[in-house]
């Protein structure tokens, strides 16, 4: 049994198809979604998930529970800025190479010391690396704020105006984190991420 899909015939067949504007919606949503989902630090987000009912003790944590859950935020917060001072290549051969970006260049840290000058200076921090890297830690927050166990470790019978607070806060970070990355995307592929072929 064979089945005949329509296809174009050479007359009525389009050298290139023109996109509309539902296509143009469609494909900046696609390409903003992308940017954003690889600018969320997922790793320090699952770790942080994993160790925060443990050092929270669920949420009824004592003052050396709070202490703890103090540090792990705090290093987790450290962990989504630094991250954003990351990038990777591949080299001549195609092995992905990892680095850390300077205000010289890249400094790789798993390839051959011997990079060329001009190839390390296109790597150069900038200061978009430090608007990514605090609007990372905000993203980061949100997550925190949203995890019920160091909410309520950290404030245990808040009043209704703080539950309010803490309800519209982390929406609003979130919307604005996200027009914000969307508008000022990084071209840079950090640790953990992704490596696109090109």
């Amino acid at each position: 049994m064979t089945t005949n899909f329509p296809s174009f015939d050479n007359e009525s067949a389009p050298e290139t198809l023109q996109k509309t504007l539902t296509h143009k919606v469609i494909s900046k949503a696609c390409q903003t979604t992308h940017d954003l989902a690889r600018h969320l630090p997922t790793g320090t987000v699952l770790a942080f998930q994993l160790l925060s009912p443990i050092v929270t003790g669920e949420g009824n944590c004592d003052s050396s529970g709070l202490y703890l859950t103090a540090v792990l935020v705090a290093v987790c917060g450290l962990s989504c800025f630094l991250l954003c001072f990351t990038d990777t290549f591949r080299d001549k051969s195609g092995k992905v190479c990892h680095g850390i970006v300077t205000f010289r260049g890249i400094w790789v840290i798993d390839a051959p010391a011997n990079i060329p000058p001009g190839f390390a200076e296109r790597y150069r921090m900038q200061l978009m690396d430090f608007v990514h890297g605090f609007l990372s830690v905000l993203v980061f927050m949100v997550v925190v704020l949203f995890d019920k166990n160091t909410v309520t470790c950290f404030c245990p019978a808040p009043s209704d105006q703080i539950q309010k607070l803490l309800i519209a806060l982390p929406i609003l970070i979130s919307g604005i984190c996200s027009a914000l990355f969307a508008v000022f995307p990084t071209k840079r592929h950090g640790i953990g991420y992704p490596l696109s072929d090109m």
